[in-house]
Parts: structure tokens; C-alpha cells; sequence
């Protein structure tokens, strides 16, 4: 089981959005845990808001749906009738953020399974960015012992406070606050913290949109 229970502190109905989009890309509730080598009633779980989804979970499930994180975690804002058409007609142009200030009371979170939250620092408008700030508890991980995740994209990651343990194909890192690391994302990756004191960092992922995520257990 992937998850655990999502108790009253979750802070909102992330199962039943996930359900939403299920439902309209026309997959089958049986046919997306074959997807994802996950039991029905674990997606159903999930769907339910029982218990929530790893951070492998939840980047197979964007993968799988060919959507955002931003688009599964977070309510976005309809984008401007000039954006849309520009969308509509292919344009590559991704418009520059302009002036714009998150207040750090209001900012979106979401706490994922596995002892870590994810809080969104700004959204942009290119939509294939993803900047966040990421806290791992003692003995919170992006995924179980032995598995990894691998999407596409790049990712760019600072530590703050705290000791987080980075695995990186057959590389190991221990970073300590100050320390930064990036990496592409397609190569086999493992993010946790062994210490007694929570890690905060600011991760930064482009480009995760391209051609989709897996998750690898034993594999490096």
C-alpha cells in the first residue's frame, strides 16, 4: 500500500480530482492500476481521499493523465483569452512572468504520503515548471526503500535546513543547507531524510511534461 490515512489536517479533496480527470480522459478505474502496477483498491483509496499518493504515485498518476502537477495539486486560474488563443494556435512563445508576490500564509501545500509536504511558491505562466518547496519529516522519502522514480524533465534542488540524502542513478549525495544539486530527471532518483530534523528545500522541475514518468524498484 502506497499510502496512509489522510486525516482531518489534509488540505483539500485531492482523491476526488483525481477521479475527475480519470474520468475525463476515459480511463478505467482497473485499466489505470494496470498502468501503474497498483491494486484497484489502492486507486480507489486514493479517489477517496482514504490515503493519499507517494510522490512516485502522483507523478505516474500527471504522467498517465498527461497532465501538470499544477494541474492536479493546485487550483489554477483559467488562463486569458489571449493566451488561450495563442495556445490554440501552436505558438511555442511562453509568455514572461510579470510582476507577481505569493504571501507565504496563503500559498498552496498539499501533504503527500510518506512524511513530505509540497508547498507552490509561484505559478508561471509556462506551465512545465514546477516550483515548490519541498519538507521532508525524519524518515520521509519520495518513494520506499529500493524504488526510484525517473520522469522527463531536469531538476534543480537547494537545501535549507536539515540533511537530505539524494540518490542519483549510482550516485549518492548527503546535502546539508547551502548545498544545491541538479540533475536530469529521467535518470533513476531517490530523495529522503535520515536525520532527526525535518529538511526544507526549494526544488525547481522543467520540462517533467515530455514524455512521461515511471517508477523502478531495485533499479539504479
Amino acid at each position: 500500500m502506497e499510502g496512509d490515512n489522510a486525516g482531518p489536517e489534509a488540505p483539500f479533496a485531492l482523491g476526488p480530482r483525481l477521479r475527475a480527470i480519470r474520468l475525463s480522459k476515459g480511463i478505467g478505474l482497473r485499466e489505470l492500476a494496470r498502468r501503474l502496477d497498483l491494486s484497484p483498491s489502492s486507486i480507489s483509496q486514493i479517489e477517496t481521499d482514504k490515503i493519499r499518493p507517494s510522490v512516485r504515485t502522483l507523478y505516474a498518476l500527471a504522467s498517465e493523465f498527461g497532465v501538470t502537477i499544477d494541474e492536479v495539486l493546485f487550483e489554477r486560474t483559467a488562463p486569458s483569452p489571449d493566451a488561450a488563443s495563442a495556445a490554440e494556435a501552436g505558438s511555442r512563445t511562453v509568455t514572461e512572468p510579470g510582476l507577481a508576490v505569493q504571501p507565504a500564509e496563503n500559498r498552496p501545500a498539499i501533504m503527500l504520503n510518506s512524511g513530505v509536504k509540497w508547498e507552490r511558491l509561484m505559478f508561471w505562466a509556462d506551465e512545465d515548471v514546477e516550483f515548490i518547496e519541498a519538507t521532508y519529516e525524519p524518515g520521509g522519502a519520495s518513494s520506499p526503500d529500493g524504488a526510484f522514480v525517473r520522469h522527463s524533465g531536469h531538476e534543480f534542488g537547494h537545501v535549507l535546513t536539515g540533511t537530505l540524502r539524494v540518490v542519483v542513478g549510482f550516485d549518492e549525495f548527503v546535502l546539508g543547507p547551502g548545498d544545491s544539486i541538479t540533475f536530469p530527471s529521467s535518470t533513476p532518483h531517490r530523495l529522503s531524510n535520515d536525520g532527526t530534523e525535518a529538511v526544507r528545500a526549494i526544488w525547481v522541475v522543467r520540462g517533467r511534461r515530455g514524455d512521461g514518468a515511471s517508477t523502478d524498484r531495485n533499479a539504479r
